[in-house]
């Protein structure tokens, strides 16, 4: 094995037992430097492919990240300013300047902070600094829900009926509404991660809803700029991962679903989508890839689209310019790097391979472990972790280690474990006892409201839609935990834990 694997060039990875995959030896003149513009799991997760791949890693912390593991693991590190997201994760202006102080050649963004902010994108172009994504064009074109629609629209990618105009007139709106008929889903043009969206049941709770859309969307974006839709009851969250290049190359590898969400935010993903026939999936993937080459999209990208369990139709929602967190699931099911095909992309190489080349193997599961209180609405929760300990036959991206703390400033995702199985069956199997094994003591967490979620009839018959959680939520909750005083005990039993492992 040795000996052909020399003969291709390729370095064999392995980010924990369950995830391997094949990196080729990388001979860019453009990129070998590169300074990763985020913190946490998403910035240790875009390092080690970096390094695998001979490119030297700068990191940027805030003050309360100076001790993270982020920041030790990067070949350097910057202060980039406090706590504060828009004093530090946020200023597009101080990464440019510690980008130009490192004598970078690249930027790699990540995902949330500025990752989908199209002037950071032009920044980067205007100082000669590659940006590891899309051309800013295609961030703000698709930014902007009313003309994503709308180029959409022109490119034949079926929309769910509604408004998208410049109209944005209470009345008109309203009228507007009538004629799509209720219920309707408005949501902010701008908007992103459940901000700014409201479902108006009728004509009656229009106005309202339209108010207290307008008052989010102005705090989060800056923007009250309104799309209308026709709601669409118990829809089921599918999207398509693409990639593009510069030579107009285009391929799709396989879809996800996300229909495992609580406040409008996913905490189960799973590839392929479970129930779609083998037309219905290729259709997917033509389609996501007609919606990329419609903005002359470059880079990792994803085509969310919202299914009808009802008509059985897809309807284009929106498109994530940027890797999503979800990502793993898909590398898990096409032994592929997607940070790696996004250094190759940026460094201008055509994509890796071609559609026909695309396998589909196995299937994969992934639970997103947060920091909050399933008890108390998912309330993120913030505190030390005092004890933490991860299965070790799955794959597990985190960003944090035994002794830090989750912050008020950031995601309380302490991490992401990723199972795969030859069928769905096996791999739920799997992640269920991933989780059994996971140990996290001194803070509130989800891992046991996931697990419910695994067990739960619904769930393992493939019957998914966005409002299975909301549901059943009272089927779901574990055992209630009266006070803080089992976290207090949790943190009790974790020092006593430390110190069984040093005898």
């Amino acid at each position: 094995m040795y000996s052909i694997l020399s003969l291709l060039n390729f370095r064999l990875i392995s980010y924990n037992p369950s995830s391997l995959c094949f990196i080729r030896q990388f001979h860019s003149n453009k990129i070998k430097k590169v300074l990763i513009a985020n913190r946490g799991e998403i910035a240790v997760r875009v390092m080690r492919t970096a390094k695998m791949m001979g490119i030297e890693t700068v990191a940027v912390y805030s003050d309360v990240d100076a001790n993270s593991w982020h920041a030790s693991l990067a070949d350097s590190s910057y202060r980039i300013g406090p706590a504060t997201p828009s004093q530090s994760y946020l200023n597009a202006e101080k990464i440019i300047e510690i980008a130009k102080l490192a004598q970078v050649d690249s930027i790699h963004p990540g995902y949330g902070f500025l990752s989908e902010n199209s002037h950071f994108a032009q920044l980067c172009a205007l100082n000669n600094i590659i940006f590891i994504g899309p051309p800013p064009s295609a961030i703000y074109d698709m930014g902007m829900k009313n003309k994503a629609k709308q180029i959409m629209i022109e490119a034949g990618v079926p929309v769910i009926r509604g408004y998208n105009g410049p109209n944005q007139e209470e009345e008109n709106l309203l009228e507007e509404a009538k004629q799509i008929g209720f219920p309707v889903m408005m949501k902010a043009v701008c908007g992103g991660g459940g901000k700014g969206m409201r479902i108006a049941w009728s004509e009656k709770d229009f106005l309202e809803s339209l108010e207290s859309a307008r008052s989010e969307a102005q705090k989060s974006f800056g923007n009250t700029d309104m799309i209308l839709e026709k709601f669409v009851t118990r829809p089921r969250h599918v999207e398509v991962q693409i990639f593009g290049d510069m030579h107009g190359n285009y391929l799709y590898l396989w879809e996800r679903d996300c229909s495992i969400q609580r406040r409008h935010q996913k905490i189960i993903e799973e590839a392929p989508a479970p129930g779609l026939s083998f037309e219905t999936r290729h259709w997917l993937g033509r389609t996501a890839v007609n919606a990329a080459a419609a903005v002359n999209y470059v880079g990792a990208g994803t085509v969310e689209f919202i299914f009808d369990t009802e008509s059985q139709q897809f309807y284009f929602m929106e498109m994530n310019t940027r890797l999503q967190v979800e990502h793993p699931v898909t590398e898990a099911i096409t032994n592929l790097d997607l940070v790696e095909w996004q250094f190759r992309v940026a460094a201008g190489e055509h994509l890796p391979m071609k559609q026909e080349e695309i396998k589909l193997i196995d299937h994969a599961i992934e639970a997103r472990i947060y920091a909050e209180d399933s008890h108390a609405n998912f309330m993120p929760t913030a505190g030390t972790l005092e004890y933490l300990q991860f299965p070790k036959n799955v794959r597990v991206d985190s960003g944090i280690r035994q002794g830090d703390e989750v912050t008020v400033f950031y995601d309380p995702m302490i991490a992401k474990i990723i199972s795969k199985g030859k069928t769905r069956e096996e791999a739920i199997f799997k992640l269920e006892n991933a989780l059994n094994q996971t140990q996290i003591g001194g803070i509130f967490n989800n891992v046991e409201f996931v697990r419910s979620c695994l067990k739960h009839e619904k769930f393992l018959s493939g019957d998914l839609y966005t409002d299975f959680i909301p549901e059943h939520i009272n089927e779901l909750m574990p055992m209630k935990k009266e006070n803080d005083f089992y976290v207090l005990l949790e943190s009790a039993i974790a020092f006593l834990l430390l110190d069984v492992r040093f005898f």
